[in-house]
Parts: C-alpha cells; structure tokens; sequence
C-alpha cells in the first residue's frame, strides 16, 4: 500500500482529494494537515511515502514545509498548483518536490501521480514544466547547484542530450523518438545522469539542467 498525506488548509479539499485517492485499492490515506508545520509533524509520526502538498497554506506554506520534509526524508512531495497564480512553484523544485499537479486534474491523474512519485520518479506535465521554468527563470538570476555543475563536464554528449530534453519537459517515450533510440535506452541515460550529478530524481535533473544554463527558458 502506498502511504499518503494530505495537506491543504481548506476542509472540503483535504475531504475531496482524500476520498479520490480512497478509491485506488492500492492507496491509503494516513492522514491530514491543515498547514505546513502540522504536516511536518505528522509525516514525522506517520511516516507516509508520498505527500500532496498545497503550495499555498498558513503558519507554514508548502515551500517550506516541502523543504524540511524533503531533507529529513525519505517521503516524497508532490505538490499541487493553481498554474496560473502560484509564484513559488520553482522555488519548490528546489526545495526537493518530486513533482507537480494541477488542482484541476481529475481522480484518475492524481491516482497516477502518487504512484509514479511512490515509485521513486519525478511527474512533472510538459506543460507545466514549459510554463513554469520560462515564466520563473527570466525573473531570477541563477543558482546553480554547485556540486551538480561541477559534476556536468562528466556527461556523455548523449548524456546532456538527454538532461536537455528532459528538462524540456520531454518524457523518455518521447525523448526516445526525438533521438531515434529505445525506449530503454533513454531510462538507462537519465538513469546514469543522475547518478553522475549526485540528483535524487528528475525534477532535480530540469532544476540544474536551468540553473546551468545547459538549456534556456523560450525567449530567454
């Protein structure tokens, strides 16, 4: 069973997302939280593999509460977004979320989501991604992750080939008809470029593939 915690400061929400991933025999929600430190708190008691985490909530917003989760480890934060009016989207990817979903999405995508990021990948929609990485990254200087680019020159040109087009959103089926490879092939790369750069998941892989420069939000 894959273990979740809901937190989002609106009642009806928490009930309404609960009772959607209720409905997958294979997930189980252990808790709620109506803020960011009480989700903190109870991921510290409950121990769940994956948490659904509001952006926007008081005492402790998602960022925040993403970040210490994240660094205590090893739950894994999906969080969800409005889009068009979260501005602290890109500074959750550096705060260790696995992963991004609309509020909007329906029970069948977010059944999804918890388990690619229970399974230990990253679920970041191309769209999202395109949108997020342009819109925040031309407003901020960047930040490299010193450790991840110093390691970068040890990438196979292949290698950044592929972090490129991962960090455009691509996912590997698509990558591998981009290139004209496998499937598998694809994985086993990403596979290896994380490894390389020392990054837990993908969503860290786009964040240094921006930050580097090794690939350039449109217009930029």
């Amino acid at each position: 069973m894959i273990r979740v915690l809901i937190a989002d400061d609106q009642p009806i929400a928490r009930q309404g997302l609960a009772t959607l991933l209720t409905t997958a025999p294979d997930i189980e929600v252990v808790g709620l939280a109506a803020d960011g430190r009480s989700a903190v708190a109870a991921v510290a008691g409950l121990h769940p593999d994956v948490v659904v985490m509001d952006v926007r909530m008081p005492v402790l917003d998602g960022i925040a509460a993403t970040a210490e989760i994240t660094a205590a480890g090893p739950a894994r934060v999906l969080v969800l977004t409005t889009f068009d009016v979260d501005e602290y989207v890109y500074d959750a990817l550096l705060a260790g979320a696995s992963g991004f979903l609309l509020k909007d999405c329906d029970a069948a995508e977010l059944v999804r989501a918890v388990r690619v990021i229970a399974a230990g990948d990253a679920l970041l929609a191309p769209a999202v991604t395109r949108r997020l990485l342009a819109d925040f990254q031309r407003a901020r200087p960047p930040r490299p992750i010193a450790a991840a680019t110093s390691r970068l020159a040890t990438l196979t040109p292949r290698e950044r080939e592929v972090l490129a087009e991962v960090a455009r959103g691509l996912a590997n089926a698509e990558i591998a008809e981009r290139l004209h490879v496998a499937e598998e092939t694809v994985k086993t790369h990403v596979g290896r470029v994380l490894h390389k750069l020392g990054l837990r998941d993908r969503a860290q892989a786009i964040v240094v593939a921006y930050e580097t420069r090794l690939v350039t939000p449109p217009g930029s």
